[in-house]
């Protein structure tokens, strides 16, 4: 089976993509990265995405992706952005970030909540080839958090296009529901074509 090192420390990115790319290349395996951590130092997703795939890429010698996520918020100027991870601090700590943004937008009516989850990816191979692909998800902000599921700033994310009578936050999405709609799923449909070529 052919490998690609996902270049990530979070488990519950590695599973994630694994799900994903299971779907649409089973005789591809996603492995754990498991060497130092670089210094994200970008101001762009794009940015920090190649610098963690070239990290991955060197330390390996295997194909490696690196995603660059987050959520960008209207009302915030597109904070917290490649910020979201360190919203509340260098500890990167999910619910006090979470907790944050909720009270920056607590004053904050519905209409105005509206914000996305950026995923961009990037795929370095060990003959130096660079590719990067974006996937953007449409929603708003919750005023309070639900559900038990996903991770991050899911339980307050409310994507668009779900009937008004249901609107559900991702935090109560099926982890099935959310590989087929979410940021990272739709920057890897703008993926797939190069991971076919592997």
């Amino acid at each position: 089976m052919a490998r690609i090192v996902l270049a990530t420390h979070n488990p519950h990115k590695v599973e994630e993509f694994g799900q994903i790319v299971a779907g649409a290349r089973p005789d591809l395996e996603v492995v754990g990265y498991d060497g130092p951590e670089p210094v994200e130092d970008g101001v762009t997703f794009a940015a920090n995405a190649l610098i963690k795939a070239r990290a991955a890429c060197a330390h390996t010698a295997l194909p490696a992706l690196a995603d660059d996520s987050g959520i960008c918020v209207d009302v915030l100027g597109g904070a917290p952005g490649v910020f979201s991870a360190y919203w509340a601090g260098h500890r990167k700590d999910a619910r006090a970030n979470l907790d944050l943004l909720l009270d920056q937008l607590s004053d904050i009516a519905d209409p105005h909540r509206t914000a996305r989850f950026v995923s961009t990816i990037a795929l370095v191979r060990p003959d130096g080839t660079e590719d990067v692909v974006e996937g953007v998800w449409p929603g708003r902000l919750a005023a309070v958090a639900s559900g038990e599921g996903g991770f991050g700033y899911d339980p307050i994310f409310i994507p668009d296009g779900q009937p008004a009578d249901a609107e559900r936050t991702v935090g109560a999405w099926t982890a099935a529901e959310k590989n087929a709609g979410s940021h990272r799923a739709r920057a890897f449909r703008a993926l797939l074509p190069l991971l076919r070529g592997l």
